[in-house]
């Protein structure tokens, strides 16, 4: 949706002239004019006194429903089964105690116990039981 034709069609629902929006708003008519005909695009601040003026929420001039948009839950906390390895309980310190001498151990020391741990992941990989 185009900001400068919601503004039109929400002032004109509300039978109001662009001289009505600058009475209530304090910006000049000639600015209203040129942002509802797309010469000008108004600043954040501009739009929350245009939709004051209009007497609605900001978020109506980018939406047309009765409601706001419900948003995607981005941060969707997470349960005791999605919890990462190491996040929590005893599994957390074992892993605070192996950063802890890692980061004490030499660069040599690192890649010899990644070896040796990949050595004995590839091990158990072999011993699993094959699905049947």
């Amino acid at each position: 949706m185009i900001v400068n034709d919601r503004l039109r069609q929400l002032r004109e629902e509300k039978n109001l002239s662009q001289g009505d929006i600058e009475k209530r708003s304090g910006l000049l008519r000639c600015y209203i004019s040129r942002v509802e005909n797309g010469y000008t695009v108004p600043a954040l601040e501009t739009l929350e006194k245009m939709a004051r003026a209009l007497e609605i929420p900001l978020y109506q001039l980018f939406y047309d429903g009765e409601e706001p948009p419900k948003l995607p839950n981005h941060f969707k906390r997470k349960t005791s089964g999605d919890l990462a390895w190491g996040s929590t309980g005893k599994d957390s310190i074992y892993l605070h105690k192996l950063v802890k001498y890692l980061g004490k151990a030499t660069d040599s020391d690192r890649k010899l116990l990644l070896a040796l741990a990949q050595k004995v992941a590839r091990e158990r990989g072999r011993r699993a039981p094959k699905a049947e």
